[in-house]
């Protein structure tokens, strides 16, 4: 697989835009993990930290799943790898733990995410609240809160990519 990563068009309107750079940033994260085996991305290559380049996926495709699902579209959607007792789980891997499952998790959420937000204007607020704050939040908001996101856990995979193997690039 080679990720294909392209910046939105300088030129874009507000939600094209949003959406490229939360596409590019997805494809960054796809990038990070790119080549590696199993055992490189169970990997928390970074002490004491326990985050891993499969850990970070699969956080993201719970952040995916929480924004979009839960809150935007108030669907029930129970957690993928974490839990009330192991609220981390997604970081917590074994053996048995593979790429190829983390991958496709992570892309059908994804794509849920993009079928609920092609159904919302940018100014319009969700259906469903916060789990913890309560709050009603717009698409734009959770567009830029998941860019956000992303930036910050592929500067995270920068670090873990290069403990790895070397590998760096932005």
């Amino acid at each position: 697989m080679t990720t294909d990563r392209r910046e939105p068009a300088t030129d874009a309107d507000e939600r094209t835009m949003l959406e490229g750079w939360l596409d590019y940033h997805r494809q960054t994260l796809a990038w990070k993990c790119e080549g590696l085996t199993d055992a490189q991305l169970r990997t928390a290559s970074v002490p004491p930290s326990s985050l891993s380049l499969m850990g970070l996926v699969r956080h993201m495709a719970e952040v995916e799943r929480s924004w979009y699902r839960r809150v935007l579209a108030d669907e029930e959607a129970e957690p993928i790898h974490y839990s009330d007792e192991d609220p981390d789980g997604e970081f917590h891997l074994t053996e048995s733990d593979t790429w190829q499952e983390a991958y496709a998790t992570w892309q059908a959420e994804i794509e849920a995410a993009r079928r609920i937000a092609a159904g919302f204007r940018l100014d319009e607020i969700s259906r469903g609240r916060h789990r913890r704050t309560g709050e009603r939040y717009s698409l734009r908001w959770v567009h830029t809160h998941l860019i956000e996101e992303y930036a910050r856990h592929n500067g995270h995979a920068d670090l873990i990519r290069e403990c790895l193997d070397g590998a760096t690039g932005d």
